[in-house]
């Protein structure tokens, strides 16, 4: 009795305990809701948050520390439901355009076209009421496997404990530990990156018949897209094969961006409007040349990866995007916040 007793009181003082948290951690993102409406500007000069994810994972995976789950995906879903007017991209670029944004405007986005985000990312979505617009590299479409998830893959499922790679001049690596496996695939894929493609290409393949048998249902089938879709997601342009258009001959980079388009046109039977760069940083993954490609293309506007927020003054053609990486939903909102401050140096009067 006297066990039992205790255990009552305690689960009642962990239950108020928790009450209180909930209720001071309420005051907090209300307050932050105050300063979030300042920070995005008031009058006409109100600015864009577009914020950018690639997976949403089932669970948290050593592998792949930069994405989130489901857990994660849902709070950061709530969190914008209730605090920010999350828009379409097509609605905040028609109100950015006329001066007529709302406060705390928020526009979310996915790059490259995983199956995950039509089975864990739209079903949250959804429940929020919320939409986003997703850039698919329409190439890794039906089985297909982009270069660093063959990198990833393979390095995870290695029973050795060493990876030795000096045959191919990518070194020798410790992979006891997940951690060691982690830092194995994330170096491996920063030698990597800026290969010549069809190098880069050989080279992760290499590794991949390392390890043997690696998945190939990452990513979206034709009919997971069509799927996407029909949810009423926007479906943008991201390259067939997400090359370094920079490192691409000018008629490759035309070829990349243009078969892109038309082939999830054809697929969708829609227009596709927004184009979302690889990589995304000007002069390094993408030149100026490139932009006058995606114009020619008949896009209406696109996403780098550089930081900040958009303005009426932004670049259409290099709209700045970005996402907390916060674990709690204060400092997250946090983060927003003082990155509403930040308007992306690129930007140019349109």
């Amino acid at each position: 009795m006297i066990l039992r007793s205790f255990l009552i009181k305690n689960d009642a003082l962990q239950s108020e305990k928790r009450h209180s948290t909930m209720i001071l951690d309420s005051m907090i993102l209300a307050g932050l809701k105050g300063l979030a409406t300042l920070a995005s500007g008031l009058g006409k000069q109100k600015k864009l948050f577009v914020l950018i994810y690639h997976r949403v994972l089932d669970v948290p995976d050593f592998m792949r520390p930069g994405e989130v789950d489901i857990q994660a995906f849902s709070w950061q879903m709530a969190l914008l439901a209730k605090y920010f007017n999350v828009l379409s991209f097509s609605e905040a670029f028609e109100k950015l355009k006329t001066n007529s944004l709302p406060a705390r405007a928020v526009c979310i986005t996915f790059d490259d076209g995983y199956a995950d985000n039509l089975h864990n990312a739209v079903p949250i979505l959804k429940k929020n009421n919320l939409t986003a617009t997703f850039f698919i590299a329409s190439g890794y479409l039906d089985g297909g496997r982009m270069w660093n998830d063959s990198v990833i893959e393979a390095v995870r499922i290695m029973p050795k404990t060493e990876l030795d790679l000096t045959n191919i001049e990518l070194g020798l690596y410790p992979i006891t530990t997940p951690a060691q496996k982690e830092a194995a695939a994330r170096d491996i894929i920063i030698k990597l990156k800026y290969l010549e493609p069809k190098q880069r290409l050989r080279l992760s393949q290499k590794i991949a018949e390392l390890a043997g048998a690696v998945p190939d249902n990452l990513m979206l089938t034709t009919g997971q897209l069509i799927q996407l879709h029909q949810q009423g997601m926007e479906i943008g342009g991201h390259t067939v094969t997400h090359p370094i258009l920079a490192k691409l001959a000018p008629n490759l980079a035309l070829q990349e961006i243009g078969d892109n388009k038309k082939a999830l046109e054809k697929l969708l039977n829609t227009e596709i409007r927004y184009f979302a760069y690889p990589n995304g940083k000007l002069g390094k993954d993408y030149m100026p040349e490139h932009i006058d490609t995606v114009k020619k293309a008949g896009y209406q506007a696109a996403f780098s990866t550089q930081c900040g927020v958009v303005t009426v003054s932004s670049d259409f053609w290099q709209l700045a995007r970005f996402t907390p990486w916060d674990k709690t939903p204060a400092r997250f909102m946090f983060r927003m916040l003082t990155m509403y401050r930040n308007t992306a140096k690129n930007s140019i009067k349109q």
